[in-house]
């Protein structure tokens, strides 16, 4: 006890630590505590900070700044409403139409898996089979009509909406446009000694900017790639599974596997087992292979240092925590505490070297 004891005694003595420690603290607070009221702030900062990557290299050309922030807020615009009035609508018909299917699927399957117990008697029975799928059909449809549904059955969420998409966009505008102001309103609240929380915000920034831009990047290319691929195969919901496709990049080891089985189950439903099922199962995996072989080291070139078991780790904890938002930061909140861990005041320790040790045995 005493030893710990010693070591806070130790770290709260430096005015660094006392500082990051707080700031870290605050933000965390604030993020749990206010995380849903404020998440059209939270949210338009993101936005903010990948579109001013652009911003910053339109004003290295000479642009003036608010021409450049002109042009990229129109860009923004202009993609908000495609995915608004076009995307949206479009994944949420072709979401309704597969949920609708469900029940045909899952009776298929089962009519399939009832001649099991004709060639393995001695392992499963028949009512087995029965009791497996009992209730899963009208379960999953109940369960895709809540969620093709829930957005427009509750008068609050629309409203939700209409404010996010007002409230968002003005936040994106002035948060680009007034950055300089706004960092130096902010700074004046820190410490003026900061030097230890300048470090690791520089670490984080390099890593998170990176991490963060590459994976839009990502999901937009694999995304496209996957749906010109389906639609020349003729894959029914080509639409619905190229974005679930290129979603499935934000979870590393994971993601590819279990959204091989959706693509994979609308092609042999469609298909059956002829070639065209096959060409599509390959144009999967094809993509992916490409993705985690190509696209990933030429996007990452910075790629961030974590070892797969934290990535795991990181994924489930914060994915736990926020939903889809947690899974998507999970990698950049992870980098965050990395990048605090290495710039954390070490105490040196005098390690003897093992030539000497035997020399003295």
């Amino acid at each position: 006890m005493e030893t710990v004891l010693g070591w806070l005694r130790r770290q709260l003595a430096n005015p660094q630590v006392v500082g990051l420690t707080l700031i870290v603290l605050l933000l965390g607070i604030s993020i749990w505590l206010f995380g849903r009221i404020l998440a059209p702030v939270l949210g338009s900062l993101v936005i903010a900070y990948l579109l001013d990557t652009l911003a910053t290299r339109l004003r290295r050309r000479g642009v003036p700044h608010l021409l450049a922030v002109l042009l990229v807020f129109t860009l923004f615009l202009a993609i908000l409403l495609v995915c608004f009035f076009w995307l949206a609508p479009l994944l949420t018909r072709q979401m309704a139409q597969l949920f609708q299917q469900v029940p045909f699927m899952v009776a298929e399957v089962q009519l399939a898996l009832l001649k099991l117990p004709q060639e393995y008697p001695n392992f499963i029975s028949e009512q087995q089979i029965k009791e497996m799928f009992s209730g899963v059909s009208s379960e999953l449809l109940r369960y895709g009509q809540r969620i093709v549904t829930f957005s427009v059955a509750s008068l609050m969420t629309l409203i939700t909406l209409l404010v996010y998409l007002v409230l968002v966009p003005i936040l994106v505008f002035f948060l680009l446009k007034d950055k300089a102001m706004l960092t130096g309103w902010v700074a004046g609240f820190l410490p003026r000694d900061r030097r230890l929380s300048e470090e690791v915000w520089v670490e984080v920034d390099r890593q998170i900017g990176n991490y963060v831009r590459g994976k839009f990047v990502e999901i937009l290319i694999v995304g496209f790639v996957a749906w010109i691929a389906f639609r020349l195969l003729g894959l029914q919901y080509a639409v619905l599974l190229a974005a679930v496709t290129g979603v499935s990049v934000l979870i590393p080891y994971v993601g590819a596997t279990v959204v091989a089985l959706p693509v994979a189950l609308v092609a042999y439903f469609q298909f059956g087992l002829a070639a065209q099922f096959y060409w599509v199962m390959i144009a999967y995996g094809v993509i992916q292979f490409l993705d985690g072989n190509v696209l990933v080291p030429l996007l990452f070139s910075e790629a961030v240092n974590l070892h797969p078991v934290a990535i795991i780790v990181a994924i489930l904890f914060f994915g736990g925590l926020w939903g889809f938002w947690g899974i998507f930061f999970a990698i950049p909140l992870a980098t965050v505490i990395q990048a605090i861990l290495r710039a954390w005041p070490r105490e040196e320790m005098a390690v003897m070297p093992l030539a000497d040790t035997g020399a003295q045995e």
